[in-house]
């Protein structure tokens, strides 16, 4: 008689790596039509979000829950307006609470690179210098249906995916990986650079 193994439960990551090809559509699939969102709104590109999620185009249809409680429930963070060196930390921190796997759209011009202020001391040249971005939207502002068309490309490319541990941590570059234990408030940098 064999002594029983106490095995440790499993989640997403581990189910999906040994899972027959056919349970790893069914999973992905979930994943793909239950998108819970986490709105980062900063400037005039979160009116754009909240438009699309209205009901002329109405995102639900596609499986998007606009308004998650907190990053601790989100799949997907939206990251739409100026993104300032003040507010990366709180973008670095709630984005450190979601759970893997975790995707993020960067919309509009000003997350996707600084926009027309790009040259300014005090933001941030997207958002990408903080966290890894899956989708970028372009548009100053967006129209809603980039956002919609941005959905759509992000779910071909969760349901086209495997999870496992490895394919978590390639997601994340060595320019992530080097500083994501780091604190949020060491993602600050000062205004003046001492001589």
């Amino acid at each position: 008689m064999s002594t029983p193994v106490n095995l440790p439960m499993p989640t997403l990551g581990p189910v999906t790596a040994y899972a027959p090809a056919p349970i790893r559509v069914v999973l992905n699939w979930g994943r793909r039509y239950s998108l819970w969102v986490f709105n980062f709104g900063l400037a005039c590109c979160a009116i754009e979000f909240i438009a699309t999620s209205m009901g002329r185009y109405d995102f639900m249809r596609l499986g998007v829950i606009p308004f998650a409680p907190g990053p601790r429930q989100a799949d997907l963070m939206v990251v739409s307006g100026t993104l300032t060196d003040k507010m990366a930390p709180a973008i670095r921190r709630l984005y450190d609470q979601m759970p893997e796997p975790k995707y993020v759209i960067s919309f509009g011009s000003c997350s996707n690179s600084g926009g027309p202020y790009w040259d300014s001391y005090s933001v941030t040249k997207g958002v990408d210098q903080l966290i890894p971005v899956d989708v970028y939207v372009p548009g100053c502002p967006p129209r809603p249906e980039a956002l919609l068309q941005g959905i759509i490309t992000l779910q071909e490319k969760i349901a086209a995916e495997r999870i496992t541990k490895d394919s978590i941590a390639a997601k994340q570059p060595a320019r992530y990986a080097a500083t994501r234990t780091a604190s949020a408030a060491e993602v600050t940098r000062p205004l003046l650079q001492r001589p």
